[in-house]
This record gives C-alpha cells, sequence and structure tokens, in this order.
C-alpha cells in the first residue's frame, strides 16, 4: 500500500473516531451545556430582580423616590434586557437542569420576544422618567416595567 494510501486510511479512521466520540460525548457534553447556560440564564433574571426590588419599594412608598437610582436600575434593567434573548437562545427544556422557566419559551420564540422588547422599551421610559425627577411619571413608569416582568412571568415561568 502506498504511503499515500496509508495516510487517506489514517485520517479517514482518525476521523471516523472523532465523530463517533463526539456522537457518544454529546449527551453528556449537551447536558452539561444545558446546565450553564441555565446558570446565565438565571443569573440575568436576578439581575433584573437585584434592581427591580429597591424601584418596587420606591413605587409603593416603602422607600422615598430617588430619581439617580432609579436611573441607573432603569440603566441596569435595559442592558440585561438586550442579554436576555442570547442567554435564553439554547432549549434547556429537554434536559434535567434546575429551573423555573417554561418549555413555552421555545416554543414560542416570537411571543417571548416581544415580551422581552416590551421590557426594552419600558426601561427605556424609565429612564426617561428619571431624567425628569417628577416622582408621579416615575412611579408610573416603574409600574410599567413591572408590568412586563409580571406578564412574562405569568407566561413562561412556573408559579
Amino acid at each position: 500500500m502506498s504511503v499515500l494510501k496509508k495516510s487517506i486510511l489514517a485520517i479517514t479512521i482518525s476521523t471516523s473516531l472523532i465523530v463517533a466520540t463526539a456522537t457518544i460525548a454529546q449527551p453528556a457534553s449537551s447536558e452539561k451545556h444545558a446546565v450553564y447556560t441555565t446558570e446565565l440564564r438565571q443569573s440575568i433574571f436576578k439581575l433584573l430582580g437585584s434592581n427591580m426590588g429597591p424601584l418596587g419599594a420606591m413605587a409603593k412608598g416603602k422607600i422615598p423616590v430617588d430619581a439617580a437610582v432609579v436611573e441607573k436600575n432603569a440603566k441596569r434593567i435595559n442592558q440585561l434586557s438586550l442579554m436576555i434573548a442570547d442567554y435564553a437562545r439554547t432549549d434547556t427544556a429537554k434536559f434535567n437542569v434546575k429551573t423555573e422557566a417554561l418549555a413555552k419559551i421555545w416554543q414560542e420564540p416570537e411571543h417571548f420576544s416581544k415580551d422581552i422588547n416590551k421590557l426594552t422599551v419600558a426601561s427605556v421610559a424609565l429612564m426617561v422618567a428619571a431624567q425628569s425627577k417628577d416622582e408621579g411619571a416615575i412611579k408610573k413608569a416603574i409600574g410599567g416595567v413591572g408590568k412586563t416582568c409580571g406578564g412574562c412571568h405569568d407566561h413562561f415561568k412556573k408559579d
């Protein structure tokens, strides 16, 4: 057998082994990826919650309205809203991962995308309201952000 034929045979066998190994390893790799992706997605939502907490307290009159804090948190919420789709891209519903996310996220991607966009728009409205320093406008805009969060929770999150 010529050197060329031996090289082609070796490459073919090596490639076959790599493909076979990758195929066998895929489920474990995918499960690991699903867990990691879920953790990242949950981190985005934890950060959203940590920024919404003080805003909700302001809207309810539990703490004074602070326009500077509102503007800062609204910017953060806006930035995080732009990340949600990226971190929800991987369908983790078919894996055994600890999550409150419903499979509807991946079954109804257009609806999910529209809800994300509503949060983005509401967070911009909150930034504008914060810049006005009008307490009534700020509280109304906080309610608008909260409404978008609740709407998404109602449809895409377990109770």
